[in-house]
Formats: C-alpha cells, structure tokens, sequence
C-alpha cells in the first residue's frame, strides 16, 4: 500500500447501496475502481475514515468494514462496506441516514486499524455491543471462510432484537458453518422465548456466564468491541479469569467525556526517554516525519501536537480527534509528551514508543514524531 494512501489520502468513492438494517442504521456499500482496489486492501477487523465538507467546514468519521476481507492474490477490494448508527446529534450519521443514496459519491481514506484477525487456525470468541458487530462481522466471516478447521464464538448484547444491526448475515453465518460458529445473544431491554435472560452484561454476569459456555483460559483469541461501559467489563472479566492481556484485543466504538483515570491515561506520568516528570515547557517544537517528508514547527500553547503538524501539514493522518481511532498513531523519536487520554493503543505499542498525537502534548522543549512508522 502506497505511503499516501496509508496516511490520509482521500479518494471520492461512489455509493452503490444504502442498505436500512434498523430504524437507525444502515449499511453504506462503495464500489472501488481497479486502479484503487489494492490501496483498498483491508484485513478484517480494520476501518476507513469517510469524509464530508459542509457549510459548517469538515467532518470526519470512522467506520468498520464488515464485509469478509479480501484474500491475498485475488486483486484486491472491489467493494467497501460499512454499517452507520444514527448518533444523537451526530452530523455524518444524520446525513447517512437520511441524505445518502445510492449514486453519490463520498471521500474515503484507505483501511487502517489494528483491530485485526489475520485468518489462521483456532477456537476465538468475541463480546459484542450494538454496533460494535461490525468490525467483528468482517473477523468471524473471514475466518470460518478461509480456515477449515477454526471456530468462533460470538457473544452479542443489543437492546432489542429491533435494534440489532446485522441480524441477517450473522444468522446466515450460523446456517453456514453451524459447527464452527456459535452464537449467543443477549437483549437487555427485551424478554427473550429461549436463551439467556435479559439484562446488561456487566462483570459480574460475564464471569460466571463465560466458564459455561467456553473453555476461557484455552481460548486463542478474545476480540471486545462497542462501548466503553461494556469494553471494560468485559476485559476486567477476562482479566479475573486468567486471561493473559496479550490475548485481548479491543475497540472502542465512542467515549463520551470522562475524567481521568487509569483506563484513560489522563494523568499518566509523561511518554518518551525521560523518565522524570518535566514542567511543561513555556515554548516547544515539533518535527514531523510523514511520507518521508519531515518539517518543524511551533507548538502553540496547550495544543496537541497534531493541531501543530496539521497547520503546515494538511495530509497528516487523523479522524476522530478523541482518542479513539488510532488513525495519529506516531512513533516518538526523541523528546517526552503527554497524552490526554488513550483508547486506541494496546500497552505493547505504548511500550514501544507510540503516542496519539492528537492527545499528546509536550513535555520537553523539542518533540520528534514519525508517522511512517
């Protein structure tokens, strides 16, 4: 995959399908012309940024892709497609929802993410909340397609079977593979004839229900996707079951504002080589290295250093601003930074260097990012 492409390049895209799934949602297919098809490459589980400008300026969002991923040798992506939630206020969303049609065209950045499954043999499981199916669909498809012998577990929470996106193609994958696929469903604000009962999936009812249904601690993958709330129970469950953190995988859908706390990494000692905290610097400066292009800038009082790189780098990669995506990941070459808060990177990837440029903010006089990295 090109540079440009993995680092914020745009291509308009053309609608070929707005497809309802509920009352508030759909699913948006785009076609990719042949000449795109390998910058559209994507691994199951990853994401693309979709872009829109108004009157009110630009938006920017990030959606997964549930379709099966394409396999290697086979050309690439003919087709992208992504399931949208209408989100209270949200201004994509509504437009989605309510403007979109087939025909249109949409800004499309290419695939990135590491909320990924590379297909390869094993027993996986999956807890899901409302739209954080998705990304999951395009995992678990790709799977049970391209190994014989894997097996996966999806375990969902919706709150209605009305609300629940993708109720179709996940039951198709049970009538496809119904030995390899299990499927447990749980509704929190809707009686169910057959199954579990209703109620929220919280620690508690997580602990005792996953040693029922799986052999937890022989599982060779879990995959926690939806909203903060459930993400964290879900992984402090795990965690009380003796699951190693090196096979969680999680992503989270939408954070509303929290204040600072360990899940977070607000308040958290600085990121870079020193390890004793510095006051912030009363001036600093950012370099930037981005498709092999570096540059040096001011950095503004109480900016992150993403705004920085932004004003003189238009094509620097980033979506949600929240900390959410991922999409800023940078390696920090040298100086020390602080981040806001982080819901993208894994421990391991702290570890080794990467900050969320749009959460860090300098700690030392001089900052160094690489984006190619």
């Amino acid at each position: 995959m090109a540079a440009a492409a993995r680092h914020g390049a745009f291509h308009p895209l053309r609608v070929t399908a707005v497809d309802p799934l509920t009352d508030d949602s759909v699913a948006l297919t785009f076609a990719v012309p042949a000449e795109l098809r390998d910058v559209y490459r994507y691994a199951p589980g990853q994401h693309i940024t979709l872009r829109r400008t108004a009157e009110a300026g630009e938006v920017r969002r990030t959606y997964s892709l549930c379709g099966p991923a394409p396999a290697p040798g086979t050309g690439g992506a003919a087709e992208l497609r992504v399931g949208v939630r209408l989100v209270d206020g949200g201004v994509f969303s509504t437009y989605a929802l309510k403007e979109l049609a087939a025909g249109d065209t949409v800004e499309v950045m290419a695939p990135a993410g590491r909320f990924v499954l590379e297909p390869r043999p094993g027993h996986f499981a999956a807890i899901v909340g409302g739209s954080g199916i998705t990304p999951v669909l395009s995992i678990a498809s790709t799977l049970l397609a391209r190994v014989p012998d894997a097996r996966f577990c999806l375990i969902r929470s919706d709150r209605t079977t009305a609300s629940t996106m993708f109720l179709e193609e996940v039951a198709d994958l049970k009538d496809r593979w119904p030995d390899r696929f299990q499927l447990v469903h749980i509704l929190s604000r809707e009686e169910q004839q057959a199954g579990l009962p209703s109620g929220r999936l919280d620690e508690e009812r997580l602990t005792r229900l996953l040693p029922a249904l799986l052999p937890v601690e022989a599982m060779d993958g879990w995959f926690l996707c939806g909203p903060h709330g459930l993400v964290r129970e879900a992984e402090r469950a795990l965690r009380t079951l003796g699951v190693g953190r090196d096979r969680v995988h999680q992503e989270i859908f939408h954070v509303d504002t929290v204040s600072g706390g360990p899940d977070t990494a607000s308040g958290t000692a600085p990121v870079g080589s020193s390890t004793a905290a510095a006051p912030v610097p009363a001036r600093s400066t950012v370099t930037a290295k981005l498709d092999g292009r570096s540059g040096s800038w001011p950095v503004r009082e109480g900016e992150p250093l993403l705004d920085a790189v932004l004003r003189n780098r238009a094509d620097a990669p980033y979506a949600c601003k929240g900390g959410v995506c991922g999409t800023c990941r940078a390696f920090l070459v040298r100086g020390e930074v602080r981040m806001d808060r982080n819901f993208a990177l894994e421990p391991e990837e702290l570890d080794a260097g990467y900050v969320l440029a749009c959460q860090s903010h300098p700690v030392t006089e001089e900052v160094e990012l690489d984006f190619d990295r």
